[in-house]
């Protein structure tokens, strides 16, 4: 089955069936609710495009992640979200990448650093997420925060910081124009000299 929003040449011309302009425009009314942040019609029209059978709303789940949980509280919206990504992880080995990405976002976002790191340190050994500069850039980033000192102590921690280098080299590796792994690379190297000294 073609998907319904993206035609063949021949089918954007005239679309046959009636019921397929509605099912577009419907998808560009969910669009454009979003775009004017009106999740409350956006989740509507979403409502009504997962039940109709022309659309596989399993293969949107970015769009289902942006307007998940909108009758909920704040507090209640992350845990959702989070929830749904592990779930679509599984039904989606293809997707699987792009999830993670999203997954370890969300992660972040709720205050969830250690989870997020966890969820990286399981899936980076292998392939393709070991050849993937941003997942190896998040590591870094979650692991210069998890390395900084508690309360009463005077230095970072080594280890992590040890891990955020090696993440931060990764990435740089994979790609070397990526400014924000070159940054906190010098950054980390310098904390990690200090914290030697100490």
């Amino acid at each position: 089955m073609s998907f319904v929003f993206a035609p063949t040449a021949s089918d954007s011309r005239r679309p046959t069936a009636a019921r397929k302009i509605h099912i577009r425009r419907l998808y560009d009314v969910m669009h454009v609710c979003i775009q004017r942040n009106d999740l409350q019609r956006a989740t509507k029209a979403w409502s009504i495009l997962a039940r109709c059978k022309e659309v596989n709303w399993r293969t949107m789940w970015s769009t289902s992640v942006h307007i998940l949980a909108e009758n909920l509280d704040e507090s209640e919206k992350a845990p959702h979200k989070i929830e749904f990504l592990r779930v679509m992880m599984l039904q989606h080995p293809d997707d699987r990448e792009a999830i993670l990405k999203e997954l370890v976002l969300r992660l972040i976002l709720s205050g969830q650093n250690r989870e997020a790191l966890d969820e990286l340190e399981l899936y980076l050994p292998s392939f393709p997420y070991q050849d993937d500069p941003l997942l190896h850039t998040y590591a870094g980033l979650i692991a210069i925060y998890t390395a900084q000192p508690l309360s009463g102590v005077a230095s970072f921690n080594p280890i992590f910081l040890r891990n955020a280098q090696a993440h931060f080299e990764r990435a740089k590796s994979l790609d070397p124009d990526n400014e924000i792994a070159d940054a906190f690379l010098w950054k980390v190297r310098k904390l990690h000299s200090l914290t030697v000294a100490w």
